[in-house]
């Protein structure tokens, strides 16, 4: 592995553009649960996958039902605010400041990545400290309304700009990625020459495209996975590198590495 971890070290030294995609395994060792994994909130509970299918239709359907449910119950993945980041996110920030990392893209909804730093974040699948308006997409942090109280007096928030009732800017089941996450993950993934893929099942669409649009390329970009178990990046010859442990111990290993490397030259 020390092997491994020297020569991705080397790549990403060696890299014009490189980007970042992350997943749940990037967030578990925060205590966020994933979804799929043997411990997976749908693995345990089929029943609240169900449920959730249904949530961006009932949003379209009935926004104050929608947001009497949001402000009701407790959020699937736990309390958010309580989360920190681990060394997972404070390496892949540090890579940032070096001027290696370019762009996180993260399917991740928890903001932890922000947390530890990271500037140029893409919330492919929504930031659930955010509201947006999915007519205009404008979006809004969460703290500028008090959803307590304006549901409590029979209200919803309302979009400043357009007057449309806002939703969580998570991405939920059935509802398109907003157009300007989508077309601006695209033009990343298009400059870089190097793609660090994290703690990402790959199983989920469309996310799990980029990553195989970086090695289509006309130069195709060197695609180093980090993982705690093969997927089909690795099965399908998408990787190049793969890397098997947690995030949490490897990325900061291979910080530590490129560290020594920059040093020696």
């Amino acid at each position: 592995m020390e092997e491994m971890i020297n020569e991705v070290a080397r790549i990403l030294i060696e890299s014009k553009y490189a980007v970042a995609l992350t997943g749940a395994g990037v967030s578990t060792e925060s205590g966020i649960p994933d979804f799929r994994g043997p411990s997976g909130i749908w693995t345990r509970n089929p029943e609240a996958e169900r449920r959730a299918y249904e949530v961006y239709e009932k949003f379209l359907r009935d926004p104050r039902g929608y947001w009497e449910e949001v402000v009701s119950g407790p959020s699937i993945l736990g309390d958010l605010e309580k989360a920190r980041p681990n060394p997972s996110h404070y390496a892949m920030a540090e890579m940032e400041r070096m001027g290696i990392l370019k762009c996180i893209i993260t399917q991740n909804v928890d903001n932890l990545h922000q947390k530890a730093g990271s500037r140029n974040v893409i919330d492919f699948h929504g930031n659930a400290f955010k509201l947006r308006c999915v007519r205009c997409g404008e979006r809004y942090p969460r703290e500028e309304f008090d959803l307590v109280r304006i549901v409590g007096e029979g209200k919803i928030p309302l979009c400043r700009k357009c007057h449309y009732p806002l939703k969580s800017d998570v991405v939920y089941f059935k509802e398109p990625i907003p157009r300007d996450v989508y077309v601006r993950s695209f033009e990343e993934v298009e400059k870089c020459d190097v793609m660090l893929v994290a703690g990402t099942s790959a199983i989920v669409y469309p996310a799990a495209e980029l990553p195989r649009i970086a090695k289509r390329k006309s130069i195709p970009a060197v695609v180093i996975e980090v993982n705690a178990e093969p997927t089909p990046l690795t099965e399908e010859g998408i990787s190049d590198h793969f890397i098997q442990g947690m995030t949490g111990k490897i990325l900061p290993k291979i910080v530590d590495e490129i560290r020594k490397l920059v040093i020696q030259t």
